[in-house]
């Protein structure tokens, strides 16, 4: 990814599980408690790093379906993402911004 810088933000690895459930580190600011939604892990690409590091944890926050949102309807931001999501059937599904798909194809073609 050439003159852009990429960032990961993610659930899967620092966590707690009390009582069987899994608590994240992340916390979302609006309710004050672990968020809980099936982004597992997000992948920013910004034009810089600590854009693409904010808008990570941003969106992990967020979740799938509103950064989905806030990507389409701020194209001018040139963000794109690369989205891991949990299932729950222990499998996992994966998510991509067209941008992202392109950025992909082109490096994989070299």
């Amino acid at each position: 990814i050439a003159n852009k810088a990429i960032a990961t933000s993610g659930t899967y690895r620092k966590y707690r599980v009390e009582n069987g459930r899994r608590f994240s580190h992340t916390i979302d600011p609006q309710t004050g408690f672990p968020v809980n939604h099936s982004l597992l892990s997000v992948s920013v690409v910004a034009n810089d790093g600590i854009t693409a590091d904010a808008y990570a944890t941003a969106f992990m926050v967020m979740g799938a379906e509103k950064t989905w949102r806030f990507i389409r309807d701020n194209k001018d931001l040139g963000l794109e993402a690369y989205f891991i999501l949990d299932d729950n059937k222990s499998n996992f599904r994966i998510i991509q911004t067209p941008g992202f798909v392109d950025m992909l194809s082109k490096t994989q073609e070299k």
